[in-house]
């Protein structure tokens, strides 16, 4: 992907102006700043990006300092994404190449120029050399803590030490993990309600105002407002590409809304016809079963046994009920099911209605589109319970 493209054009880059591996001394016609771009339509695109970028007309020199590379055909890579042990690497590119890229995919780009001297420009400038040595390069990523928008204030910071000073007032509002999560998606999607699923009550919490900067947006707010030897960091700001077209809106019908709304009609339409037929719809249960304890494990997993620590102690597991991936495959039969399971109903209908108060409390925020399963899972839960004293409607269809 990415990293095989980088490769060539870094080679060259290298090249030209670290021929003897030595890194130059910068000019006083150089000039350092920060990139910020807009979000893409992939779901890693959709929080914007955040890098470096290093010109001096007089070295010929004129590249990104990219923190946010990956590579997405590397050996396991998807196994180490479940797991959460993402290995991301900085990563030197040309920057008429890193701008046409954000041009191609008609997303913004903002600029500060950083208002350094010449002994600070080459300290930073050295910093991001000795981070681009293949041993520096890569990185634990984490989403929240460590990124390619935390690394801009890591890397001023370690730089430029205690002359750099971080405006924690910068924020008009603060916000929770979540909330600035959804400030960069649309709730009426996938993405965000896969989001709102595998992650737990942790990201409920207030972000500090440096926390806040997980996210390029907040990072370029408060690279405005930090000051270096009591002045502003930045000295200007400008536009290098302004994104044409609006945000596109997909198909309604495409929307995890419509297909949630769809389903909570169908459980509603079996279950009224089963109740006056006086049958039972196995596949119906069979399939709302498997799904929701299938989805159980998944989060269970995610909580003890992956590297995530954003995804433990998810109430979201008080409704796909792990052991619901058992409990199905004794519903799909035509015999009765055991005295037992009129407990588990009971259960699963008790921690359904635990759900809203955990919500209210703001223990857990929930996607507002798990109300339709919510409402699917009780309608039918409580139609079983109704037959568990009707054995032979259980043996029905």
């Amino acid at each position: 992907m990415k990293l095989l493209h980088l490769f060539f054009g870094t080679f060259f880059i290298g090249c030209s102006f670290f021929g003897l591996g030595q890194t130059p001394e910068l000019t006083p016609l150089s000039k350092i700043s920060v990139l910020t771009c807009g979000p893409g339509e992939e779901l890693y695109a959709s929080f914007g990006h955040s890098a470096f970028h290093v010109q001096d007309t007089s070295l010929g020199i004129d590249v990104v300092y990219n923190y946010g590379i990956f590579d997405d055909s590397s050996k396991y890579f998807y196994l180490k994404f479940i797991q959460g042990q993402m290995d991301y690497r900085l990563a030197r590119q040309r920057f008429p190449r890193f701008l046409a890229e954000y041009e191609y995919y008609d997303r913004w780009v903002k600029e500060q120029d950083l208002n350094l001297s010449l002994i600070e420009r080459n300290a930073l400038f050295r910093f991001l050399e000795r981070n681009n040595l293949p041993e520096n390069q890569v990185y634990s990523y984490d989403f929240f803590f460590d990124n390619c928008s935390t690394k801009v204030w890591e890397v001023l910071k370690t730089s430029l030490g205690d002359p750099l000073v971080f405006d924690d007032t910068y924020l008009k509002n603060k916000f929770t993990f979540r909330q600035l999560i959804h400030q960069n998606l649309d709730t009426n999607s996938w993405s965000a309600f896969g989001i709102d699923l595998a992650l737990g009550s942790v990201i409920d919490v207030e972000a500090t105002p440096e926390e806040h900067m997980y996210l390029p947006a907040y990072t370029l707010e408060q690279l405005q407002t930090a000051k270096l030897n009591n002045e502003p960091l930045v000295s200007s700001i400008s536009v290098l590409y302004q994104s044409k077209s609006l945000h596109k809106s997909g198909s309604f019908l495409m929307t995890p809304f419509f297909w949630l709304l769809v389903l909570l009609l169908i459980v509603v339409f079996v279950t009224y016809r089963d109740f006056t037929k006086k049958r039972r719809s196995r596949w119906l249960d069979f399939t709302l079963f498997f799904v929701t304890g299938l989805a159980g494990v998944l989060l269970l997993f995610l909580w003890f046994l992956t590297d995530h620590s954003q995804t433990v102690s998810n109430f979201n597991v008080l409704w796909v009920f792990p052991i619901n991936v058992i409990i199905a495959f004794i519903m799909v039969k035509r015999t009765t099911p055991p005295e037992w399971i009129k407990k588990h109903l009971w259960t699963l209908l008790v921690l359904i209605l635990i759900i809203p108060f955990i919500w209210l409390f703001k223990i857990q925020v929930f996607s507002p589109l798990v109300i339709f399963i919510l409402l699917a899972l009780g309608i039918r839960y409580l139609f079983l319970q109704h037959l568990m004293g009707q054995p032979e409607i259980y043996k029905s269809k």
